[in-house]
C-alpha cells in the first residue's frame, strides 16, 4: 500500500506546486470575499447565473464531448492555412479626438472614444492558456504585443478565463493603466499581480459607475462561468454597457443566449454598436457560449444598429473551422437586414461614421 500512497502524495503535491504559479492568481479573500457574499448572486460559494445554466446540453455528454475535442476527426480548416490578414495599427498615434474601435485578435479590442480610451480582456501573449505549449495563436492573428499598448485610462476585463485575462499581457502594461474596471472577485487576481487596490473599480451586475468626461459603464448580466483552476464559479462574469455623450455601446462579453439580452435592449437600449461574442462554439456548449444564430437573436433583442463580431480568428478552442464563425454571422446577418462590421485585426473602425466596408478577408 505504501507506493500507491506515496504516488497520491506526489501527485498533490505536483498538483499545488503547479497550480501555485502566479498565472493562476489568487481566490478572492478578506473583505472581498464578503463582499462577494452579499451579493445576491453568490449562492453555495458560487456566483449563479439568471438561469439555470448546464455546462452540457441535454443530448450531450462530458465524456463524449472530450472524446470529440481530442481524438475525432478535425475539421481541415481548424487552423488557417495561411497567415491571417491583418493591420499593425499604431495605437500609440491615434488623435485623441479621434472615435475608433480596433480589433487586436480573439475577444482584445481598443476602443477610444470622447477622449478615453479602453481596451478591453487583453491576450496579447502568443497563447491563451496557462502554459505556452498550448492553445497557440494563429500565424498572423498576434502581431499586437503589450509594448504596442498606449497609455489606457481603463483596463476592462470580463471575467477571468485565460483567453480573456491574460497574466503575461496584464503584468507587461500595469504601468500604462490608470484604472480597472472588472467584476467582483476578479480584483484578488490583478492585487496579486501588482495592481493597486484603489485602482480597481470590481462591481456586479446593475452598478453604475461614473468615468471621465461623463461616461458612465454599466455591468449587465451574462450567461457564462469563471475560473482558473478546476473549481468554477468564484468570481463573477459580465457584459457592460458603455454610455457617452455621443454613442452606446454594449460590450457582450463571453455569453450563451438568454433573457438577459432583451432585458439590456429594453433598459439601456438602442445602442450604436453591439460587440458581441460569436465564435468557439459548439451545441454541446451552447448555454455558455452563443451559437450564430444565437448572436443574431442577441444583436435583435439589445437593439443594436451595428454588430461587430469577436472571439474568433486567434485560437482553435472549438472544432469548427476557423473561419466559419464570420461566415455564418455575415450570412445570417443578411437575411435578417442586419449592419454586420467585419474588420480585420487592426483595421480600424471609425465609430462616427455611417458608410462602413470591409473586405471579405477571412476566405481561404
Amino acid at each position: 500500500m505504501i507506493y500507491p500512497i506515496i504516488i497520491i502524495l506526489v501527485l498533490v503535491f505536483a498538483y499545488y506546486l503547479f497550480t501555485g504559479r502566479e498565472v493562476f492568481g489568487a481566490e478572492p479573500k478578506g473583505k472581498r470575499l464578503e463582499r462577494m457574499k452579499k451579493s445576491v448572486h453568490y449562492k453555495n460559494k458560487q456566483f449563479q447565473n439568471l438561469s439555470p445554466t448546464p455546462s452540457i446540453a441535454e443530448g450531450y455528454s462530458m465524456p463524449k464531448v472530450m472524446y470529440d475535442f481530442f481524438f475525432a476527426k478535425k475539421d481541415p480548416l481548424l487552423k488557417p492555412h495561411r497567415s491571417i490578414p491583418s493591420v499593425h495599427t499604431d495605437l500609440k498615434n491615434i488623435p485623441k479626438e479621434e472615435d475608433v474601435f480596433i480589433w487586436l485578435g480573439h475577444s482584445s479590442y481598443y476602443i477610444q472614444t470622447d477622449g478615453v480610451s479602453f481596451l478591453i480582456d487583453p491576450v496579447l501573449s502568443s497563447y491563451g492558456s496557462p502554459v505556452k505549449f498550448f492553445n497557440k495563436a494563429f500565424i498572423g492573428s498576434d502581431i499586437f504585443k503589450p509594448e504596442d499598448i498606449p497609455h489606457l485610462d481603463y483596463l476592462v476585463i470580463t471575467h477571468d478565463h485565460y483567453d480573456h485575462l491574460d497574466y503575461p499581457t496584464v503584468k507587461s502594461i500595469r504601468s500604462k493603466v490608470d484604472k480597472v474596471i472588472l467584476p467582483l472577485g476578479v480584483g484578488a487576481h490583478l492585487e496579486k499581480w501588482g495592481y493597486k487596490e484603489n485602482q480597481l473599480i470590481e462591481e456586479e451586475w446593475g452598478a453604475e459607475v461614473l468615468l471621465k468626461n461623463n461616461i458612465k459603464i454599466t455591468y449587465t448580466p451574462a450567461r457564462h462561468f469563471s475560473g482558473r483552476k478546476f473549481s468554477r464559479n468564484g468570481t463573477l462574469w459580465t457584459s457592460y454597457v458603455l454610455e457617452t455623450p455621443s454613442k452606446k455601446i454594449f460590450l457582450g462579453g463571453d455569453s450563451g443566449y438568454d433573457s438577459h439580452f432583451k432585458m439590456i435592449g429594453d433598459t439601456y437600449g438602442p445602442f450604436d454598436y453591439a460587440i458581441i461574442e460569436n465564435g468557439q462554439y459548439n451545441p454541446a456548449w451552447k448555454y455558455i457560449h452563443a451559437l450564430p444564430e444565437d448572436v443574431v437573436q442577441a444583436s435583435i433583442d439589445v437593439n443594436a444598429k451595428n454588430i461587430i463580431p469577436v472571439h474568433s480568428s486567434k485560437f482553435a478552442l472549438a472544432l469548427h473551422a476557423w473561419n466559419e464563425p464570420l461566415k455564418k454571422i455575415t450570412q445570417l446577418g443578411k437575411q435578417k437586414d442586419l449592419t454586420v462590421l467585419t474588420p480585420m485585426i487592426g483595421e480600424p473602425v471609425d465609430l462616427n461614421s455611417s458608410d462602413h466596408k470591409f473586405q471579405v478577408w477571412w476566405e481561404d
